[in-house]
């Protein structure tokens, strides 16, 4: 009865230590793959933020590159036009000021402008002209000369201390006014030989 007992006891021992194993081995078994699956897991995450990376730093570069080129191509173009535009002052200034601080070749134009301003109807010019104050005595005279006499009817001669050169023209009335003065022709000659400079310069083809 007693060994009975005993081979009862032993069996269920080595029942519970096999099965104990069996759930060990299990254990440890689901465990490896678990780890497997995170390790795959991890090396797919590292290969997907690696080819990221590698995407992204190929489009920081192509946008750094169009920045570049785009910032060259700014720089350039600003860089002509101030080259053309000191070109063209050094070609225009200095003899525009020079003929406009010529009396007698500011006289020529307003005469000219004088005869063309109604040619249908001279006697009714009813014009007002202003003159540099600086200058009043020599456009007095030029006024009462017999040369401009016949147009004079009608003209109100004005003179100003704020206009440094030319002469300003328009009706009595002040519907409007036209500029003549060295700053005028300027700008008049620069827009149209400061293309013309760009081209000679930066397109000579």
């Amino acid at each position: 009865m007693t060994n009975k007992i005993l081979e009862l006891t032993e069996k269920i021992y080595n029942e519970g230590v096999v099965k104990a194993q069996v759930q060990a081995d299990q254990i440890i078994a689901d465990a490896k793959k678990e780890a497997g699956e995170i390790i795959k897991s991890a090396k797919k995450q590292e290969f997907e933020i690696l080819d990221q990376a590698k995407i992204n730093a190929v489009e920081y570069k192509k946008n750094t590159d169009s920045e570049i080129q785009l910032a060259a191509r700014q720089f350039m173009s600003k860089f002509k036009q101030q080259i053309a535009t000191l070109v063209t002052i050094a070609q225009v200034e200095p003899p525009v000021k020079e003929a406009f601080g010529d009396t007698e070749f500011v006289k020529n134009i307003i005469q000219t402008v004088i005869q063309n301003w109604n040619p249908q109807k001279p006697e009714e010019l009813n014009l007002t002209i202003l003159l540099p104050e600086k200058d009043k005595k020599e456009f007095t005279g030029f006024f009462d000369s017999k040369a401009i006499n016949a147009l004079n009817q009608g003209i109100d001669i004005q003179f100003d201390t704020k206009t440094a050169n030319g002469f300003k023209i328009g009706p009595k009335d002040g519907s409007y006014i036209i500029s003549f003065s060295d700053k005028d022709f300027e700008n008049y000659f620069k827009g149209y030989i400061k293309e013309r400079t760009k081209k000679l310069l930066f397109d000579p083809s």
